[in-house]
């Protein structure tokens, strides 16, 4: 699939009201609108990577996950060694 700028401006878009949410803005009650907004763009994204790999005949599961753990495994582990001494 081709990168599109804007698919990851609306995500960026759909997290706003997450992290106002969060924040205590008022105005944002509706965090989980956002939350839902990023699933189903995120979900369309995923969704395109996996026909594309289908249609090429060279989809594996195996090899998914291992794109999806490279790319958010790192984030993971630095949000947990930044909360550890929060904890």
């Amino acid at each position: 699939m081709q990168y599109r700028r804007e698919i990851d401006g609306l995500r960026a878009i759909a997290v706003l009201p997450v992290i106002m949410f969060h924040a205590g803005i008022t105005a944002f009650r509706g965090g989980y609108v956002g939350v839902d907004v990023f699933f189903v763009i995120s979900g369309y994204l995923i969704t395109g990577i996996i026909l594309e790999d289908l249609k090429q005949g060279r989809f594996s599961i195996l090899r998914f996950y291992e794109r999806r753990a490279r790319r958010i495994l790192p984030a993971l582990f630095l949000i947990i060694l930044a909360c550890i001494p929060f904890a």
